[in-house]
């Protein structure tokens, strides 16, 4: 007669649900460690050595690489950086929600347009960059042959040639970009407006301005702030538009902190100098994602 086998009606020992949730989230975060952290750090770190991208070894500087980026162009390009991202935020915004409001209500054909405004979203960046650069150039743009048949200007202008008129080019460009996002976002906040709401409000003599003003932006109101935002992050951040048109310039005045860093470590070899923009450029940016945290909280409170 055979011994009864030990091993069988045992059930195997489960891992606890902690363990399975970490081991669950090591992939993704040795992804976030290898693709943010580990570059974020490297950056920082260089930013308190002198080194150079195309001579070997570094030396300790401290905040000498600091001192002088804040004494040279720092301030010019912070300013044209507030420049293109306020501007480009706000048109977009102002753009996006016009036509939000316009896709909400019953207009024939809606749904064709909703996806012809989608359109200038679904582009690369570089490409809608080319795209306006070819309107804007000055022998042979679409922008200029048109103003001319129309009697509007006497001859041809570089509007990418000119300081008074590049930024407003870029911010152009751009903005066609990005409304779209902003116009779904908003979009899809609008269908979340109960229509009891606005009925009741109706009811009660409230205008088509009352019940705007009382109903939907209060109801609007997170999703407003989340995608102003986002949008202000990324065009603060913003490089493929503004390099493909102008390069930086004419004369640094579309010099952007993107546009500045990208000069800086490749075109100067000046990896510490970069690396100090990098960073004061990371420290303006947290001032507006902690200021929005701040004030939500306090509305939320």
């Amino acid at each position: 007669m055979t011994a009864p086998d030990a091993s069988r009606g045992v059930r195997p020992r489960s891992l606890p649900d902690g363990v399975v949730g970490i081991l669950l989230t090591v992939p993704a975060l040795v992804l976030l460690a290898a693709v943010v952290c580990y570059p974020l750090i490297a950056g920082l770190v260089s930013s308190l050595f002198k080194q150079s991208l195309v001579l070997p070894g570094r030396s300790f500087v401290g905040l000498s690489n600091f001192g002088d980026e804040l004494s040279g162009d720092f301030l010019p390009a912070l300013g044209h950086t507030m420049v293109f991202t306020v501007a480009t935020t706000a048109l977009s915004f102002v753009l996006g929600f016009g036509l939000a409001l316009a896709l909400n209500v019953g207009i024939r054909g809606r749904a064709v347009l909703r996806g012809l405004f989608l359109f200038p979203w679904v582009l690369p960046s570089v490409v809608v960059s080319f795209l306006w650069l070819w309107i804007f150039n000055a022998n042979y743009g679409v922008l200029n042959g048109l103003l001319m048949r129309l009697h509007l200007i006497g001859e041809p202008v570089a509007w990418l040639g000119q300081p008074g008129t590049a930024m407003l080019a870029v911010i152009v460009a751009k903005t066609w970009n990005s409304f779209p996002w902003m116009m779904v976002m908003l979009l899809a906040g609008l269908q979340t407006v109960p229509r009891d709401l606005h009925e009741v409000a109706a009811l009660d003599g409230a205008g088509a301005l009352r019940r705007f003003r009382s109903v939907t932006l209060p109801h609007l109101r997170p999703m407003i702030g989340m995608v102003l935002l986002l949008e202000m992050i990324w065009n603060f951040q913003h490089f493929d538009t503004i390099y493909v048109m102008t390069g930086g310039g004419p004369a640094g005045a579309t010099t952007t902190f993107a546009v500045s860093v990208y000069d800086t470590a490749f075109k100067g070899f000046d990896l510490g100098g970069a690396g100090a923009i990098g960073a004061l450029w990371m420290l303006i940016l947290s001032v507006f994602v902690v200021g929005y945290v701040w004030l939500s909280e306090r509305r939320s409170a």
